[in-house]
């Protein structure tokens, strides 16, 4: 932790933030549409009013009035972000010394970040660096303000909550607290779990991580005792004060004070050291909150050791006990196809060798482009975010140049497998500040100046050193994995032996896990897939945590399914029966394997045709196949309307099952998506020729409502209607009622879209849906957004609700084909 005296408190006790400020502020007048933020310019009085009723209920710290001020959220409103931080902190400033005179306890003020609003590419229309530099003009401003820590919340994407983190650690040096939001599947909206959330900010190094608003306190209780079997980082919460209803047209909340108390102590006792509340909450509860939680003493995380790397959506455990695979296709050593691809910037090549693996069981994709005459960094980098988009596998980024592993350790997605550090002192020095910056769990290789060390003995004593060595970097052994490596038997008759001793001794000696290239061992050798298979298997059993193979060779999947189903690893050998009938004896002639290597193997059971393509494909999100895949189609005689209905809306409707079953995240959705846009692009190309149109399924008007200027749920909604054949007028945010009752007129749509995220704009999409209503009574209209439920739009008179994308998409089917 940060030296700091906030952080000296949260030492000794429990820590007390704030609660809601938007619902108050609409208590005291704020309009609909109104931006809250600017209530510190033109009603600061109000402003500190809310702040001292917060630090005379118990608060510690409150966070200043800051959530939206930056340069994205406030682009076209007319006020200066600089000057709004400012304000803000000002007035919480002089409530928190007003407050304090009169009890002589110190208080604290935060500068609260909240998102921008947008999706960060690939998926959205922000790029990362420019995520960064927005929240660094926020973050600069409060520091020059004076706010004692930086509280960065509500973040539904690990991506801009990377972006987010970094702005605050790289331009001040203020206690950073991280919470986000998830949503009722104990998922955010881009699919991080719990678990991938507490690893890729404990990688970050936050002082305090959590969660805040979404959920009320019995919904969130669960996903923090779920936080604290993995946090070593003190644990804050922020619930809701429960569900929102609209009582005599009025938005209110259905917890009181003491209820909501008495769960957020349940919170404490289950592992929480900071609390407070969200929307709907008032100094009431905090008041409630204090008295239940103050008595209470802090709990002291007790989780063991981890060493886990995370993609966006889930983590990959490395075990003592238990093994992964690292896939080694995308390298370029020894494979011409890979190399031709490199040069030539085809990164669809790569993406098929990564869905390939990502099929045949990968758990991890190794990534190295290194390769003569390219620019290393840059197709690292554009790899990198190429793989992201499509697999959600976490990546092991594989460079010997420290500037490439930062540029991609800096834009990758989740907390990375880094490959590699050995033990010279320069690399040591240049990687070890990388892992401990931008999170990542270190590849370690048994090896130093003299070379690779003739004995285990001598391996050992490289590992221990770089152990050692780590320790003054912040890194610990759940941060390295250390590589024994392993050298060819055809010019080291014992290399086996040794490698396999080193195995042990560093398992046994230094209790860290281990990893292998296994493949080496058989260079030069003929049939080069039994021996590997076979030292595979040997070093499993030595206690390999993880190693880096071709998972496309039935050879080696089925050593390691074989292995885990024999020493009770695999539950039920549920594993070994899903994939038994792909398991069969392998025999060997001429070093050649019963079975074609390679593709063959992951496509083993895919039809090859036309449509099939056009469906694998889209369901993979590989948009420059798709269109390929459907243009071959189209050429090869099937009728455009075929390619439409029997490959592509297939395709969308799999991945749309996936999404609503919770199997398929936001990311694959969107790139199915445009996958599909690819391939219907060669649709309508052949269309036109025929002079056939193509009849589109109806009209529907989205708009995100006046006030509200968040439209990622709105983006990704018109993505998907698109893709299944209607037609959709996108009035954009923050849209007045009138205009969209004048879009109704002009175009005749008889089915509205309104999306709110905010809790204060609600009103604003009730007058929307009354206007229309009233005006075109046989006009039909979809709610949904984060601060809705089923209830709460019933009570505001909409005709649907959709908690989902998928399920708006859905609506519009019954709708239009009834």
């Amino acid at each position: 932790m940060s030296a700091s005296p906030i952080l000296a408190i949260l030492q000794q006790r429990v820590l007390f933030a704030d609660g809601g400020m938007g619902t108050i502020l609409q208590s005291k007048g704020l309009r609909a549409g109104e931006i809250p933020e600017s209530w510190n310019l033109l009603r600061p009085e109000e402003i500190r009013d809310v702040h001292a009723g917060y630090f005379r209920a118990g608060s510690d710290f409150v966070l200043a009035n800051t959530f939206g001020a930056n340069e994205v959220k406030l682009a076209g409103t007319g006020l200066a972000p600089d000057e709004v931080v400012r304000a803000a902190v000002e007035n919480a400033r002089t409530a928190a010394d007003a407050v304090a005179a009169e009890d002589d306890r110190r208080r604290f003020v935060a500068l609260d970040v909240g998102p921008s609003g947008h999706l960060l590419k690939p998926n959205g229309d922000l790029a990362f660096d420019d995520a960064v530099a927005c929240f660094a003009k926020q973050v600069r401003a409060g520091v020059a303000s004076g706010a004692d820590l930086v509280v960065v919340e509500t973040m539904s994407d690990v991506y801009e909550l990377k972006a987010a983190v970094l702005a605050a650690k790289e331009n001040s040096d203020l206690p950073v607290f991280a919470t986000v939001a998830f949503g009722t599947d104990g998922k955010l909206l881009t699919g991080a779990d719990v678990e991938t959330v507490v690893a890729i900010l404990e990688g970050l190094r936050v002082d305090v991580l959590g969660m805040n608003c979404g959920l009320g306190p019995h919904e969130m209780l669960p996903l923090v005792k779920r936080m604290a079997a993995c946090s070593r980082t003190p644990i804050m919460v922020k619930p809701n004060a429960g569900l929102p209803r609209v009582v005599d047209g009025k938005t209110t909340f259905d917890v009181g004070p003491e209820e909501f108390a008495s769960v957020v102590a349940d919170m404490v006792r289950a592992g929480a050291r900071v609390v407070g509340g969200c929307c709907g909450t008032t100094p009431r509860h905090v008041a409630a909150e204090y008295a239940a939680c103050a008595v209470l003493p802090p709990a002291a995380p007790s989780v063991p050791g981890r060493c886990v790397i995370a993609s966006y959506t889930h983590t990959v455990e490395l075990k003592l006990d238990d093994t992964v695979i690292i896939g080694e296709r995308i390298n370029p050593t020894g494979k011409s196809r890979l190399k031709q691809a490199l040069r030539e910037h085809d990164l669809s090549y790569l993406l098929r060798e990564g869905v390939d693996q990502r099929e045949a069981g990968a758990h991890i994709l190794d990534v190295n482009v290194g390769l003569p005459g390219i620019d290393e960094a840059e197709m690292m980098d554009d790899a990198v975010q190429a793989l992201q988009a499509v697999i959600d596998l976490p990546l092991q980024l594989d460079s010997s140049s420290p500037a490439v592993l930062e540029r991609a350790l800096r834009h990758y997605n989740g907390k990375a497998l880094i490959n590699s550090v050995n033990g010279k002192e320069e690399t040591m020095r240049a990687v070890f500040p990388l892992a401990a910056k931008y999170g990542g769990v270190v590849i370690a290789l048994a090896l130093d100046e003299a070379g690779i060390p003739p004995t285990a003995e001598g391996r050992l004593a490289i590992a221990r050193r770089i152990l050692d060595r780590a320790k003054e970097y912040g890194l610990g052994p759940d941060d390295i994995v250390v590589d024994c490596l392993c050298m060819a038997v055809s010019a080291m008759p014992d290399a086996g032996r040794v490698t396999l001793d080193a195995l042990r001794l560093v398992r046994r000696e230094l209790g860290v896990r281990t990893c292998l290239g296994v493949s080496n061992v058989s260079f030069g050798l003929p049939a080069r897939p039994l021996l590997n298979a076979a030292f595979y298997t040997l070093a499993l059993g030595a206690g390999l945590s993880a190693a880096i193979i071709n998972p496309c060779k039935a050879e080696m999947m089925s050593a390691y399914r074989c292995y885990r189903a024999l020493l009770g690893l695999d539950a039920q050998s549920a594993d070994f029966i899903r994939c038994a009938s792909s398991l069969e004896t392998v025999t060997v002639a001429a070093g050649q394997s019963s079975r074609p290597a390679g593709k063959e193997e992951s496509a083993a059971g895919r039809p090859d045709t036309p449509l099939a393509n056009v469906q694998a494909a889209v369901r993979h999100g590989l948009k420059e196949e798709a269109g390929t895949a459907a243009l071959a189609a189209l050429k090869g005689g099937v009728p455009p309307l075929q390619v439409i209905n029997e490959g592509i809306v297939p395709a969308l409707d799999e991945v749309g099952r996936g999404f609503e079953a919770h199997t398929v995240f936001l990311p694959q959705l969107l790139m199915a998506a445009e996958a599909a846009s690819s391939a219907f692009e060669q649709v309508k190309v052949a269309i036109a020729e025929s002079g056939t149109p193509r009849a589109l399924r109806g009209s529907i008007i989205l708009a995100t409502v006046k006030g509200d200027i968040h439209d990622i749920g709105k983006n990704i909604v018109r993505a998907l209607l698109e893709n299944y054949g209607f037609q959709v007028i996108d009035l954009g945010r923050d849209v007045p009622p009138e205009t969209v009752l004048d879009a109704v007129r002009r175009n005749g749509c008889r089915l509205v879209g309104l999306s709110a995220l905010m809790t204060t704009t609600v009103a604003s999409m009730e007058e929307t849906i009354a206007l229309l209503h009233r005006e075109e009574p046989g006009c039909k209209i979809i709610v949904g957004g984060a601060v809705l439920t089923a209830d709460y739009a019933k009570e505001i008179h909409a005709d649907f609700y959709s908690k989902e994308a998928m399920e708006t998409v859905r609506i519009a089917e019954r709708f239009f084909d009834a």
